[in-house]
Formats: structure tokens, sequence, C-alpha cells
């Protein structure tokens, strides 16, 4: 049988996708140099690791695009399953750095909950774009897909990861949102959420059970109330923007790097972004990364299937919440959670994931550019 011809893929995406994973390739080698040159004995020991996770995911980027996005309606709940399985396997690993989020293999770390974000966009694309018009009501729509999120975000809370839970908790809200669920719905949810969660920090503030993670949430106020403590990192981080000025210190010049900002080259690789490249290369570096997201939305709007629409819907989201999340934390705006910059920090999960998910939606663009709708238009 025939098989109907595909469009190309969107190749102001792929370009686009490719100058940020390159230009995070430079700035991880830079941010990350003096640390491994220190306690690792090779300088180039972050960025080997970074570059075999880039050529992973450009596989698996290609493969996904070229691999047509109905299949994932099959593909999710297997995905689903193994995702919550590693979820609850990893709480019963040992902490690195203060979490249970991480499965080591050997040197290499792999962190479930990079995955779930990923996991449950899809299951809720799917379950959404069956429901159709149910997704209206309460009980028979909006309540199914509530549970699956909150199962898999208590899961993540037990590691803890307060991050990548607000991260997956806002995709969700967009892609149920972009499936037509009812606003007044998701305003009493929300402000139930609010309510619950201010309850939680009172009762930790009034037993005196308000730990380093709690005060890490609240530093930004004013991290110089504990410079050494939970506004360490955020003090450091300033600086190095203060450093950086409007034209920066130059490609590899940053001194905030030399120890004075752990995880230079993960959580808080804008920082170095900012003293190394100064006001005016952050600005231009931002503007490629909004110019990224841009384009993505593009190939969202143009989609006419309902699955595609709200899978692209969730990733998009889940690119632009996450930077969000990192750039206002390391620039003090927002309270600081400790969550990677996508295409930008190191970190093989993160990575990889945010390349699987790019390679859908490229594979998304191509259904948009098939030559036969296009003669339609």
């Amino acid at each position: 049988m025939h098989q109907p011809r595909r469009g190309t893929p969107d190749f102001f995406l792929l370009s686009l996708t490719f100058a940020l994973v390159g230009f995070g390739l430079v700035m991880v080698f830079s941010a990350s140099s003096a640390t491994a040159a220190d306690e690792m004995g090779d300088k180039f020991y972050f960025i080997k690791r970074q570059l075999m996770w880039a050529a992973l995911g450009t596989t698996a980027m290609f493969f996904f695009m070229n691999v047509h996005y109905s299949r994932l309606k099959k593909w999710f709940f297997p995905f689903f399953l193994a995702v919550v399985f590693m979820l609850i396997i990893v709480l019963f690993r040992e902490q690195v750095n203060g979490a249970k989020s991480w499965f080591l293999i050997g040197s290499f770390g792999i962190q479930p909950a990079e995955f779930a974000k990923l996991a449950v966009i899809m299951y809720l694309a799917a379950l959404i774009s069956k429901k159709g018009d149910k997704i209206r009501s309460f009980k028979k729509g909006l309540l199914p897909v509530l549970t699956i999120i909150a199962f898999v975000t208590g899961l993540i809370m037990l590691q803890p990861d307060m991050g990548t839970c607000m991260i997956l908790v806002m995709c969700s809200a967009l892609v149920i949102v972009a499936g037509g669920a009812r606003f007044k719905h998701l305003m009493v949810i929300g402000g139930a959420a609010t309510v619950a969660v201010s309850f939680l920090i009172m009762i930790k503030l009034l037993t005196g059970s308000y730990d380093y993670r709690m005060a890490r949430l609240t530093s930004f106020l004013d991290p110089w109330v504990d410079p050494l403590g939970s506004g360490y990192q955020l003090i450091q981080s300033l600086y190095a923007f203060g450093h950086g000025g409007l034209t920066g210190a130059g490609f590899g010049q940053s001194i905030q790097k030399l120890h004075y900002l752990d995880f230079a080259y993960n959580d808080f690789i804008f920082a170095i972004i900012g003293e190394e490249l100064g006001f005016i290369g952050t600005t231009l570096f931002l503007l490629v990364y909004l110019l990224f997201l841009w384009r993505g939305l593009i190939v969202v709007m143009r989609s006419s299937d309902t699955f595609a629409m709200l899978l692209g819907t969730g990733i998009v989201s889940m690119f632009g919440i996450q930077a969000l999340i990192n750039i206002g934390g390391v620039s003090g705006s927002i309270p600081l959670t400790g969550v990677t910059l996508p295409l930008i920090s190191y970190g093989g999960s993160s990575l990889l994931v945010s390349m699987v998910s790019i390679g859908i939606l490229l594979n998304i663009s191509r259904e948009n550019n098939k030559p036969d709708k296009s003669r339609k238009m």
C-alpha cells in the first residue's frame, strides 16, 4: 500500500535547536573547566560527557522526527509505566546532593523526574484528545486527568524535587486549558492548591521545621539575611551578573566559576553567561531562546490534529516554563528551585529529554508541511 508522502521538518526550528545546543556545549566547557581540572584532573571531563549526551540526544531527535507522532498514542502508556516504576525505585536509592533523584550507573546519572515531565505530557495529550468534550465535565473528564498529575507529582515530591513539580503542574495546566477544560474548575483547583501550600508553609514555620530547602525558597527576597547559608548561591550569582556589566568579562574569564558559585555549569550556567557575555550577549541569547519558543508555538498552532496540538503545547510550555524558572531563580526574581536551563545546562537526562521533545515537535511540523496540505492552502 502506498504511504502518503510526508512533508519536510521545520528547518528553522531545527537550526535554532542546533544553535542553542552548540552554545550550551561551549558554555558548559567554559563554566566547568576549572572544577573539572581541580576535582577530576581533566578540564574536559564534563564537556566530554555532555558531548556524548548531545550525540545520543541528536540521534534520538532524528528518530522521533521520522517516526509518526501518532504512534506515541500506542507508546505513551508503556513509557508512562516505566517512568512511574523508576520514580518509585529511585526513592530507595541513596541521596545525591540532598535528594533521592538519581540512578547512578557507574559514573553516569539518570534522573527519572526529567522523563516524567514528557511522560505526563504524552499521557495527558492522549487522554484529553480521546475524551473530547468530556473534559468539560469535572467528574468524567477533569478528575481522572488530575489524578494522574497528583500521583506523579506526589512521587516527585517524595524525592524531594520542588522545581520539577512546579514545571510539571504548570505544563499540565496549560495542556488542560488547551484541551478545553472549564476555566472555573481550574480556578477552584488552583485556589485550593494555593491554600494547601500556604498551610503547609505555616505549619513548618510554627513547628520549627523550616529547613534549608524552605529557606532557599524565600531567600530571594533578601539573600543577605543569611549570606553564608541559604542566600549564598544567589549572592554569588548576582555578583556574576554585576561583574559581567554591559559587555561581559569575556569568554572563559568568569571569576565566579572558580569555586565561588557551586554548580556553575548546571543550575547556574545563566549567571556565567551573564558574567562572560554581559548584558548585550545575554540579551542576544535570550532573543534566540524566545525565537526558538515562538517557532515551536507556530508549529503547534498550525496543527489540525488535537493530539498533536496538545502534545506540542505541553512540550513548548515545558521549555518555556523551565527556562523562566531557571532564569528567574538565578537572577533573584523568583524563588530559587534548582532546575536546569533546557539545552544549555550540563545534564544528560535533561538534554536527552529536551532533544526527544524537539524531535516530536519536528515530527508534528512535517505533518503540517505535507505537499497535499500546502496545495490546499
